[in-house]
């Protein structure tokens, strides 16, 4: 971990060209968070940005501020936490209140919604991006078949059945708590079965 200034420099470039670069809310902010805490710093690796992620997404508020607060209070404790998270709002905040009366002015221009829409196919091939990365941790970890039954199972419950995201969470993050001691139960069973 970076000493002094040096970690603070770190926090304040890598949350502000989250919060500057990040358009389109939350999802779109998610990859670029990652790229910076796992590719770009080494702060955290990719199973420890899973857990923080699953656990931001049930607590209340924007994803980005608190994955933002976490990275910084891994950092500096809670002075990091503070500077990660202005880092990160500050400047979209001064630039949205800069700009907001030019794109008032120009909301029914042809450009600025061709800009828009060429923006959404980016984000959406950033959040695929990591959704495979995911999936094939899932899938390398879980094995073929819980990988499999936990995303039918994500889907059933959010999409047919709309139960809360946060809910949907906490039920996979209680089951993943157990899921080791239970395969390894499992295995030493099979072992000792086909001992005897």
């Amino acid at each position: 971990m970076p000493e002094g200034i040096g970690a603070y420099k770190e926090l304040v470039l890598a949350m502000g060209r989250t919060g500057i670069l990040g358009y389109g809310g939350g999802p779109s902010v998610i990859p670029l968070i990652r790229y910076e805490a796992v590719t770009r710093y080494r702060w955290l690796d990719d199973d420890e940005f899973g857990e923080i992620l699953a656990l931001a997404n049930t607590l209340p508020g924007p994803i980005a501020t608190k994955m933002a607060a976490y990275l910084g209070y891994k950092q500096k404790g809670a002075s990091g936490a503070v500077v990660a998270v202005i880092a990160h709002i500050l400047p979209t905040s001064i630039a949205m209140i800069a700009l907001l009366g030019i794109l008032y002015a120009l909301r029914h221009s042809g450009i600025v919604a061709g800009m828009i829409a060429a923006v959404r196919p980016v984000i959406f091939v950033m959040l695929g991006l990591m959704a495979y990365e995911f999936a094939a941790k899932a899938w390398k970890g879980l094995g073929k078949g819980f990988a499999v039954g936990f995303g039918l199972s994500a889907f059933l419950l959010l999409y047919v059945l709309n139960v809360h995201p946060g809910l949907v969470v906490a039920v996979f993050l209680a089951y993943g708590s157990v899921h080791l001691k239970m395969i390894d139960r499992w295995r030493h069973q099979l072992k000792e079965r086909g001992k005897k």
